[in-house]
């Protein structure tokens, strides 16, 4: 191999490695894991027994949610890295959004159960299966999923503040839509998938490819 061979060889090496770095250290993903991190100061208000803070706290987290997929768009910084990063960060709150409501108000949830129990499962068992399929975290971002998340934040923040209980009944069934249809995807999909708006989408594309195979055979 000549010299300029390896010199070339050392620059695309140098512009991959760049790149990798690039993917993991920047702002969304950085807003990501302050998300994550807010786990934390939740469990903290939940302990301490400050509903108050606590609702700022989750609010807060929730924002940074809009704003770390806001922050990727607009600065061309979407990686699949990211996506799996924004995943975790939505499992971890989500999952810590339960610890605390059980630790805050017992007497609402057990009033609640069922609808909890649905909301519960609808965020678990979609990771769980697409865990075991795919042995890593799916990080789909449906629009079904932004709809339920939006609806059931909405929800759980007026139920503890004992305005109104059906907003967190209908979150229950927008979450209980979002699960299947992510359990759908992961059932259609043979590797994992990042960033799949619905599962029409996926069909459609997969009916594409297929036409494509076949005019490609013909």
């Amino acid at each position: 191999m000549g010299y300029t061979q390896t010199a070339l060889l050392g620059v695309g090496a140098n512009k991959m490695i760049s790149q990798k770095k690039e993917d993991i250290y920047n702002l969304p993903n950085a807003v990501s894991l302050l998300r994550i991190l807010m786990a934390p100061v939740l469990l903290y208000f939940a302990f301490m027994q400050q509903p108050y803070w606590y609702l700022i706290a989750l609010i807060f987290a929730e924002f940074t949610d809009v704003l770390d997929g806001f922050l990727a768009r607009q600065l061309n910084q979407i990686t699949k890295m990211g996506s799996h990063l924004d995943s975790l960060g939505d499992f971890v709150i989500y999952s810590t959004m339960a610890i605390c409501a059980w630790i805050l108000w017992p007497e609402i949830l057990q009033r609640e159960m069922p609808y909890f129990i649905i909301i519960v499962l609808s965020f678990t068992l979609p990771t769980l299966i697409g865990y075991i399929k795919f042995q890593q975290f799916t990080s789909y971002h449906t629009w079904s999923v932004k709809l339920a998340v939006l609806v059931t934040v909405i929800g759980y923040i007026l139920l503890f503040t004992e305005w109104f209980n059906w907003p967190f009944r209908v979150a229950a069934f927008f979450c209980l839509y979002a699960a299947i249809e992510e359990i759908a995807l992961t059932m259609l999909f043979h590797h994992e998938h990042v960033d799949v708006r619905s599962i029409w989408g996926a069909l459609r594309r997969k009916r594409e490819q297929r036409r494509g195979r076949i005019t490609t055979d013909d």
